[in-house]
């Protein structure tokens, strides 16, 4: 495919093998200089006539409407904001909303905790007698039943990029009465994602992962366009107002997905991510998609030629994983340490997952077989038995 690798595109460090783009992405090229614009220009020399003259206040919008074709999107039905977390409250309390005689969330036990977190926040604030089933990500669809209110699932499990089946459950989740929210923290800029052809409620996702908007890049979120206009957000921030300077004492929501707008936007943060977001320019995620399962399985093959001391943890077809690969050891932890320090980069994910990401806008199969081989040096060597190696950080 001779539109990939895009590494001149990007600020990789010399000799690193980086295979943790599925937690936080490298740094595109053109960034940095983009933010000190931002920073010089527009904040420096326009001040708050930034908000017009730079068009800061569209931000939220204009880059939404880059994250939409990414993922199967309309224009005008994604939003950035706030954090991922926040996107999570949004999305539940307006989807529980629309089920008021129902009061169960449907998850599954393996969902990212502050999903989980999120819900059980909210559900113990609504003190209404609401329930939060977490069953095992494989019973998730003969849990969906006519009591279900809404299910909110991650499509791609964070620890071994096992898929749930995007389509099948959301279909369930509509046959039964009940409404869907999609987390795509891990699928947004790593598998093809078709909101339309979906057609659930809502979709939320991080942007610092896949799309390399950044360490604390702001979150995204989508609403069906057809229930946009009635959908009511229950953080009603001043700038998901109808009209923010109009300064009304009661609270009106905005325009369709707008309403899902809450605090001031993070212009320099979401600066970063809009500049970030033009190394996606001419790529399909058809392509990407394709690119990235051929290196996961070339990956995967070596590995296990090479360390039969690892366990794959990740599903063996293609299709049911996500980007990424993750393989058991008991020393997981000291393992991936280990490697960092000779320059392969994935992370640790508890209790025994060494997790890597495929990312084919900057890895080839060059980087695939000098991390097998470092792998098998690790492994074989027991360079991970070093104690320096097994005292945990506080970020792992």
């Amino acid at each position: 495919m001779a539109s990939l690798p895009r590494k001149h595109l990007f600020d990789l460090p010399e000799g690193v093998i980086y295979l943790d783009g599925n937690s936080l992405g490298p740094l595109p090229r053109g960034v940095a200089e983009r933010l000190e614009r931002c920073v010089h220009k527009e904040w420096g020399e326009m001040l708050i006539r930034g908000w017009n003259d730079a068009q800061w206040m569209d931000q939220p919008a204009r880059v939404g409407n880059k994250i939409a074709r990414l993922i199967g999107a309309p224009e005008g039905a994604v939003v950035i904001g706030d954090t991922l977390s926040i996107k999570v409250y949004q999305a539940l309390a307006s989807a529980l909303e629309m089920r008021p005689d129902r009061k169960v969330v449907l998850s599954d036990n393996g969902n990212f905790p502050t999903d989980l977190y999120m819900a059980e926040g909210l559900l113990r604030s609504l003190g209404r007698g609401h329930e939060l089933r977490t069953p095992p990500p494989e019973e998730v669809a003969d849990a969906i039943t006519e009591d279900v209110a809404v299910v909110m699932l991650t499509q791609v499990d964070y620890r071994t990029g096992r898929m749930h089946d995007f389509t099948a459950i959301t279909q369930k989740a509509h046959a039964v009465g009940a409404v869907m929210i999609w987390d795509l923290a891990h699928s947004a800029g790593a598998v093809p994602v078709d909101m339309v052809a979906n057609n659930a409620e809502f979709a939320v996702g991080c942007t610092y992962k896949y799309l390399n908007g950044g360490p604390g890049a702001p979150a995204f979120i989508y609403v069906r366009p057809d229930i946009a206009e009635t959908v009511r957000p229950a953080l009603s921030g001043w700038l998901g107002h109808e009209a923010p300077f109009a300064f009304d004492l009661g609270y009106r929501p905005g325009r369709a997905v707008e309403r899902m707008r809450v605090g001031t936007p993070p212009v320099l943060q979401a600066t970063a991510l809009e500049e970030a977001l033009s190394v996606w320019d001419g790529l399909t995620m058809e392509e990407v998609r394709a690119r990235s399962i051929e290196l996961s399985e070339r990956f995967i093959r070596e590995v296990e030629a090479r360390c039969p001391d690892l366990t794959l943890l990740s599903p063996r077809d293609p299709m049911a994983r996500g980007s990424q690969v993750s393989f058991g050891f008991s020393e997981s932890y000291a393992a991936i340490q280990a490697l960092i320090e000779r320059g392969v980069i994935g992370d640790f994910r508890a209790p025994d997952a060494m997790r890597f990401g495929f990312t084919p806008l900057y890895i080839d199969e060059g980087d695939v077989v000098g991390a097998a081989e470092i792998i098998e040096d690790v492994m074989a060597n027991r360079l991970w038995d070093n104690p320096a190696y097994k005292a945990r950080s506080r970020v792992t």
